[in-house]
């Protein structure tokens, strides 16, 4: 779920309603069970790579050419490129498609809800933002939520057990993600959007490359062939689309609040295509975590 740089219209972006957010969160919606869906039916190597071929074969035609006129600008920045795609297209989307495994699909989505939370912490970290306590104590309290979710319920069971697996790697996924937005927004590259995504899809190519041929073989077949092609253009272009305009008429902040729906539509797609079964625990994990990241969002008086 790469959300790309936020246009610099979205500063004076007009207050209201858009469609476009929405639309976002639901084929990002789509996108996790597709990964859930994936962890029978191709390798995770494998999905991630032919995802982001495809994304760029179908990009070439309208992005390629403004690319190649503006090589020496990609010259010059091609290791913060290469960085972004790694952590962007490679490591996000390829942990995700492993974490898919070993865990469910509504823990996936609860997980991913933490990251506006997650990007702010981390902003603190670097220096770039001031940690308030409103941010502390939605990150505890978000903390909580993913606690009682990967310990069904039973936190105690982390102290035998530990972090379940794939739980564990969606929460790096979406720690890799979230450096990802700080990047792309600290280092501000001298290209646009739709440039810079293009370019980073090829190193995301080259970095899942060994990962691709190491896998198990991994011919396309009828179950794996529709998965790979919502994730190659729907989760990979049309979502970032939606994501940008959204934010050009409504701003970034209004848009963030879209982000919250996202675990509630996970677990309903997931019990009704998938058959997982919704637990206590899911929905309080999953209030801990929304109430967390809401908490977090809370600006100062004054």
């Amino acid at each position: 779920m790469t959300q790309p740089a936020s246009p610099t219209a979205a500063a004076g972006a007009a207050p209201g309603f858009s469609p476009y957010p929405l639309l976002a969160v639901l084929i990002w919606t789509g996108n996790t069970l597709v990964t859930k869906s994936a962890a029978g039916a191709i390798a995770p190597g494998a999905i991630a790579f032919y995802r982001w071929v495809l994304a760029g074969v179908l990009l070439s035609p309208f992005v390629a050419r403004s690319v190649w006129r503006r090589r020496a600008l990609v010259r010059a920045h091609w290791p913060k490129l290469a960085v972004l795609g790694v952590l962007g297209m490679g490591l996000y989307q390829g942990l995700a498609y492993q974490a898919a495994h070993t865990t469910s699909a509504i823990n996936m989505g609860v997980i991913v809800a933490t990251m506006p939370l997650m990007s702010a912490l981390l902003a603190a970290v670097a220096g770039i933002d001031t940690p308030t306590p409103a941010k502390i104590g939605g990150a505890l309290l978000s903390l909580a939520g993913v606690v009682l979710l990967a310990s069904e319920g039973e936190p105690a069971r982390l102290l035998h057990g530990g972090l379940h697996p794939g739980d564990a790697l969606m929460v790096v996924a979406v720690a890799s993600n979230a450096v990802y937005g700080i990047l792309v927004k600290r280092w501000a590259l001298p290209l646009t959007t739709w440039e810079q995504l293009y370019v980073q899809i090829g190193f995301g190519i080259l970095f899942l490359l060994p990962f691709w041929w190491m896998a198990p073989a991994a011919p396309l077949t009828g179950r794996s062939l529709p998965l790979i092609l919502y994730a190659g253009t729907a989760a990979s272009i049309g979502a970032p689309y939606c994501w940008m305009n959204g934010i050009k008429r409504i701003g970034p902040a209004r848009a963030a609040v879209f982000m919250n729906l996202l675990p509630l539509l996970v677990a309903v797609g997931a019990c009704v295509l998938l058959g997982e079964r919704l637990h206590p625990w899911h929905a309080a994990g999953g209030a801990l975590v929304l109430a967390g990241v809401a908490w977090s969002g809370r600006r100062r008086p004054g």
